[in-house]
């Protein structure tokens, strides 16, 4: 990579045709819920941008979101992903090892200070000065303290970076905890999961590029384009809720028949994320399609919030649908929703063409 590359050029020497480009380009908007016409404006505005400088820093974690990035289902995704941005350093993926890998991140860090990205997955152990994960002999406590003053931005991937994950979980003998109960001075953005999505990981970078910012979160810090909804509200098995048809077993009649997992243990009801239109594998299928119930691993403590297989507990007129009057409350309460959904949308639209506009002046 040469000091001033814009990603245009790096995309024309890796053979990456424009029609590749503009179909990831309309992937991304189309994800990122943003209006009609936009994925050109993502494009000319990516073509343009110099590659920033990325620095990846892994702690407590089990490789999986490093894991679900690399090994995703389409070659243009995966290898625009790394020609969107400069990796220059990911001890997981890289090839120096020991002193030149440190090196690299002491001078990504001198050469972008300011400017760089800062991605992070795995949980931060505290306990005891934060002994129990080191990396060249440092804790990753000192680690992310030291490259967050320099980063524009901060990037957690997974949930054991977003909100501590299963190092978290009780009785948490390590003291981990997530970045931002760490670092709060920087904008961060959490990408949660256990392991996120990889179309998420990139929407985001495309977004921070594109327009120079974070895209809108949610209250835990999320980007609301993918975890704006529950996975309850976007499944296709969401119908028999409403008609009250659960399975009883995972290999009983309901469940050869597809009907909800609710009863079965599924969180999809308080878990938000993309997961059910997104799905995994080239859009193949996800957890509930394939016949288990959500974990929600998207959400915080969900490792302690209860046993995977026992029902949520809701409120006592919920799951009786067979009168007339549950039934009228479902039709209320889904108009409700959506009514809501629509407002909500149309607003962040008139934002995003707003700034979408700006972008092309």
């Amino acid at each position: 990579m040469t000091a001033h590359e814009s990603l245009g050029e790096r995309l024309i020497q890796q053979g990456i045709s424009r029609r590749a480009f503009l179909k990831f380009c309309t992937a991304m908007a189309s994800m990122m819920a943003l209006p009609p016409g936009s994925a050109m404006a993502i494009a000319d505005a990516l073509s343009k941008t110099l590659r920033p400088s990325v620095i990846w820093l892994s702690f407590q974690e089990c490789t999986a979101c490093t894991e679900s990035l690399t090994r995703s289902y389409s070659p243009t995704l995966e290898s625009l992903i790394f020609e969107m941005i400069s990796l220059d350093y990911h001890h997981t993926l890289q090839a120096a090892a020991g002193f030149s890998a440190e090196k690299s991140r002491e001078d990504a860090m001198h050469n972008a200070y300011g400017k760089y990205l800062l991605v992070v997955d795995g949980a931060i152990p505290i306990k005891d000065g934060g002994i129990y994960s080191t990396i060249a002999g440092r804790t990753n406590l000192d680690l992310l303290q030291e490259v967050a003053k320099g980063a524009a931005a901060i990037i957690a991937v997974g949930t054991c970076a977003s909100f501590g994950g299963i190092p978290n979980a009780k009785p948490n003998p390590t003291g981990a905890v997530a970045v931002s109960d760490i670092i709060k001075d920087k904008a961060i953005v959490n990408i949660s999961g256990c392991p996120p999505i990889p179309a998420v990981i990139t929407g985001v970078l495309a977004h921070y590029l594109t327009f120079g910012e974070l895209p809108e979160l949610d209250d835990l810090g999320r980007p609301k384009s993918f975890y704006g909804e529950t996975i309850h509200d976007r499944c296709y098995r969401r119908p028999f809720y409403d008609q009250g048809k659960f399975a009883k077993t995972f290999d009983d009649e309901g469940a050869r028949n597809g009907w909800c997992l609710f009863e079965l243990g599924c969180k999809g009801p308080t878990t938000h994320n993309a997961c059910a239109t997104t799905k995994w594998n080239g859009g193949t299928s996800f957890p509930i399609e394939s016949g288990h119930g959500c974990l929600g691993c998207s959400e915080p403590n969900f490792w302690d919030a209860g046993s995977f297989y026992s029902a949520l507990s809701m409120p006592a007129g919920a799951l009786k649908l067979g009168t007339a009057a549950a039934v009228a409350g479902v039709a209320v309460g889904a108009a409700v929703s959506v009514a809501n959904r629509a407002k909500k949308q149309a607003a962040q639209s008139a934002h995003r063409t707003a700034t979408i506009a700006d972008l092309k002046e």
